[in-house]
């Protein structure tokens, strides 16, 4: 599967992964720009710890998304970061189930300094 827009080139089942192994993705499309962009690596950590402001993957609608995930009174949405795609609307979570997992890190192709990580401290 690849992050991006929701259309991925196939549906994720996890297979050849343990369940709590991280895994890899490529960004595909600027849903998540400014902060993620298109051909950027996200690694995803399965067993993170979700948090409000997290950037996740999650199925929706059968779909699967990289989203931000954002409290939305007692329940959940998944946001689309940039600005210029207001036909983005936030995506309503049934429960947290539907969260594949949590970013950790991003990371440029060929430009190993310019990697960025994102972990929440307790």
């Amino acid at each position: 599967m690849n992050a991006g827009d929701g259309d991925a080139t196939a549906p994720f089942d996890g297979a050849g992964c343990s369940a709590g192994e991280s895994f890899a993705l490529r960004v595909l499309g600027d849903d998540m720009a400014p902060e993620f962009l298109h051909g950027e690596i996200i690694i995803v950590e399965p067993e993170g710890a979700l948090a409000d402001g997290s950037f996740v993957v999650a199925q929706h609608g059968g779909e699967w998304f990289f989203r931000q995930l954002r409290r939305a009174g007692t329940g959940w949405l998944l946001h689309a970061l940039n600005p210029a795609r207001c036909d983005l609307p936030d995506l309503p979570l049934a429960d947290l189930g539907t969260v594949r997992g949590v970013v950790i890190q991003k990371a440029v192709p060929g430009r190993r300094r310019q990697s960025r990580f994102y972990v929440r401290r307790a």
